[in-house]
């Protein structure tokens, strides 16, 4: 006896050790996800807090100007992206560019002069074009204009890296813009590659235009063939004009009235008037003076920025309406205060401005945003220039006598509350919509960042998978648990349970390269044989009710093995005949039939992924539920059996309610899995984040777009951040999901644990 009891005890003992050593190890596993599901969710929040961050500007120097900078007044400035070297136009004709040094105290002085050229003699007017093409012009008393472009270089020497400024100046300067040598008082031009265009207004109020061009062959400019010029024909004005302004590629001048803007465009060698639009908006009465005082090109030259006398700018843009497009205004940019507008500096390259004020506060504002990305005051009193460097990290301002200079940090204007969830009015189109479109070909692009449409995608791909799926997967686990024979369940369940094995990337591919090719060509067919096959299944239940007598009692679990060949005969049945019906009813084409009528059809739509991601999310809708019937205890239904209920009353009202938090967990977990899926939308969809519940479109999903565009978005860009809140939103809908239903699930548990 002794000998047992020490035997038992060591057994004990080990055991005891064993069942610790195993808690230890998976209270350690539970511990270690909840860690790691916390720093992934700390890691997404600091990855995504930056795009909400304001923008910030702060002082990075003050210099005094000289008694000789003071002696002509500035009418242009410029800086480099290090904020190490700038230029300014005088009013006599000078082009100076200046090095800043390293601020040491609260003022240093501008002396230290690299670099001074003389453009022209007794200028008359001065216009710098459009804010990213940095080309500078004068125009004499003879009617010339004088183009130039300041250029930043450096060289490196034995001392380290030296600025180097230079300037290039148009190639046949100067420009005869007005043939009788008359003075040009306004004027306005552009210059590219291969077209540069000048207009002008001289002394007597004639316009005067004049284009340049170099010669094609072949469809091709030369490099290096000569600029060819030509007079263009400029339309006569019966308002006054206040201002004017050219668009880049020298097609469009927009004329500034005191009430109106005028739009010309260039057809041949003249500009013809297309429209002229009223400077007063909707709200304002008619005997409200509205009077504008300034044009400015916005980034990419699409729209146009009105300053006008009332403190108000607003921007307008060409919108395509009826098949015409009308200049049209978009949105108004108002402060609170009614302050005026004292200066208008356009972003480099984003679509936005700065607004300062005769106050001294500066705002940013950016185009699509809710209101001012900045707001700051800088001084008492408003700059009479300012500019900043191309890479808009760093702003300039010219005061009677100092230029201040000010690092910016704006690193994620274009995203704000309105530009996620709101419709926005993006240049190019004829209304306010939802738009996700991350990258473009083009440098003037503009990204939009929607949520809205990929949030509606992922919704829609899970609704459409959850119709397909629920009904076959909650059926099919009724019967599999509560009427099938034992001898058949035995192989159904492993071999559904098996369909979640299957990886999803051969699902989608499937999907998009087998499936939705037959659909496309079968759409009828397809359509039909959906709407009529539980007419066809009823049918025969009811045809097997007739004859179950005949074939005895042995079989009657097996009935589910009759429906093979009758669903296998339909489908052939419909593939012989859909055509013929196709061609009598719908003309031969259904899915011209659709076009017609302002449908579209994608052949990889939203149909296709209901199938595909239906058919992975079964198995596990399926096997949770099926689980859940199958464990009701028997006694209940036996006892609603004797109490004298049908076998299906027993089903509904006893065993169904009994499993329901059960079959809502399953539920609620293909919910899950249906809108996380990535690999199957990916493949099986046109990826087109387009808002519209027709099933026969595509769409693109939260996870699908991160699984596309993460690779090519550049890190730590808006595009870059967006695509991880997408992720944080994609993590937290599905815990609110989960959260949810656990919530459901308890109360129902709760509610029907008597039985």
């Amino acid at each position: 006896m002794a000998q047992n009891d020490t035997f038992f005890q060591q057994r004990d003992k080990r055991r005891w050790v064993t069942d610790r050593v195993a808690s230890s190890i998976i209270k350690l596993g539970g511990v270690s996800v909840l860690v790691a599901l916390l720093l992934l969710i700390f890691y997404l929040i600091v990855v995504i807090t930056p795009i909400f961050s304001p923008a910030t500007m702060e002082p990075a120097g003050q210099y005094r100007l000289s008694d000789d900078a003071l002696t002509s007044p500035i009418v242009a400035l410029g800086v480099d992206d290090d904020g190490r070297t700038a230029f300014h136009f005088t009013q006599d004709g000078w082009l100076v560019f200046s090095a800043l040094p390293t601020m040491k105290k609260p003022y240093s002085s501008l002396n230290e002069l690299l670099f001074k050229s003389k453009l022209v003699d007794d200028p008359v007017a001065f216009r710098a074009a459009e804010t990213s093409s940095r080309w500078y012009g004068y125009s004499d008393q003879h009617g010339f204009i004088y183009a130039a472009q300041p250029k930043f270089s450096s060289v490196f020497t034995q001392n380290g890296r030296q600025a180097a400024p230079s300037f290039i100046t148009f190639a046949n300067n100067p420009i005869p813009l007005d043939p009788e040598g008359m003075a040009i008082t306004q004027f306005d031009f552009s210059i590219q590659s291969h077209d540069a265009t000048f207009v002008g207004i001289n002394q007597q109020g004639q316009w005067q235009a004049l284009r340049y061009y170099k010669a094609s062959q072949f469809g091709e400019q030369a490099v290096g063939s000569p600029w060819q010029s030509t007079r263009l024909t400029m339309p006569t004005f019966n308002q006054p004009v206040r201002d004017f302004i050219l668009m880049p590629n020298g097609d469009t001048l927009y004329v500034l009235h005191p009430e109106s803007i005028s739009v010309l465009k260039r057809h041949q060698q003249r500009f013809e008037l297309r429209e002229t639009v009223s400077l007063l908006s909707s709200e304002q009465s008619k005997t409200v003076s509205s009077q504008g005082e300034k044009l400015t090109l916005l980034s990419g030259a699409y729209s146009v920025l009105v300053t006008q006398s009332d403190g108000v700018v607003s921007q307008w843009f060409d919108v395509l309406q009826n098949g015409e497009r009308h200049f049209s205004r978009i949105r108004s940019f108002e402060r609170s205060d009614d302050a005026n507008a004292a200066l208008i500096l356009p972003d480099f390259y984003r679509k936005g401005f700065f607004r300062f004020d005769s106050s001294g506060r500066v705002d940013n504002y950016f185009t699509t945003a809710d209101g001012p990305v900045l707001s700051q005051t800088l001084s008492q009193q408003a700059p009479l220039l300012a500019a900043t460097s191309s890479n808009e990290k760093v702003l300039i301002a010219a005061y009677p006598k100092q230029w201040n200079v000010y690092h910016v940090d704006m690193a994620h204007p274009d995203i704000s509350v309105k530009a996620l969830w709101k419709k926005v009015w993006y240049e190019g189109y004829p209304e306010p919509e939802f738009i996700w479109q991350s990258t473009s070909a083009s440098n003037d692009f503009e990204a939009k960042f929607s949520l809205v449409p990929i949030a509606f995608g992922t919704l829609k791909s899970a609704l459409f998978a959850m119709l397909f799926a629920v009904p076959i997967a909650i059926c099919g686990a009724i019967y599999t648990a509560y009427f099938m024979t034992p001898s058949m369940r035995r192989y159904v369940k492993p071999t559904v349970e098996l369909m979640e094995a299957l990886p999803t990337v051969i699902i989608g591919f499937l999907a998009g390269l087998w499936l939705a090719p037959i659909v496309e060509l079968n759409l009828l067919n397809t359509i039909l044989f959906l709407l009529l096959l539980p007419v066809v299944i009823l049918l025969a239940a009811f045809m097997w009710h007739l004859t179950r007598r005949q074939f005895g009692a042995q079989y009657q679990g097996w009935v589910a093995l009759f429906l093979i060949p009758v669903v296998v005969l339909f489908g052939w049945l419909i593939s012989l005949y859909g055509h013929q019906f196709e061609s009598w009813v719908f003309g031969g084409d259904v899915r011209f039939f659709l076009a017609q009528w302002g449908g579209d059809f994608d052949q990889r739509n939203a149909l296709i992924v209901g199938f595909a991601m239906g058919f992975a999310v079964i198995p596990t809708i399926f096997t949770i539920a099926e689980d859940a019937i199958f464990s009701v205890p028997k006694h209940l239904s036996d006892g609603a059996s004797a109490l004298g209920a049908t076998p299906w009353q027993c089903l509904t009202t006893v065993v169904l309610v009994t499993a329901s938090p059960g079959i809502f967990s399953a539920v609620m977990m293909g919910l899950g899995r249906a809108v996380g899926e990535t690999m199957i939308v990916l493949m099986a969809t046109g990826n087109t984040p387009v808002m519209d519940w027709n099933i026969f479109e595509g769409m693109r999903t939260l996870s699908a777009n991160i699984a596309i565009e993460m690779p090519e978005s550049e890190v730590g860009s808006s595009h870059f951040r967006l695509l991880f809140l997408s992720a944080f939103l994609l993590f937290a809908f599905t815990f609110v999901v989960n959260s949810l239903a656990e919530l459901i699930r308890q109360r129902l548990r709760d509610k029907y644990s008597a039985l």
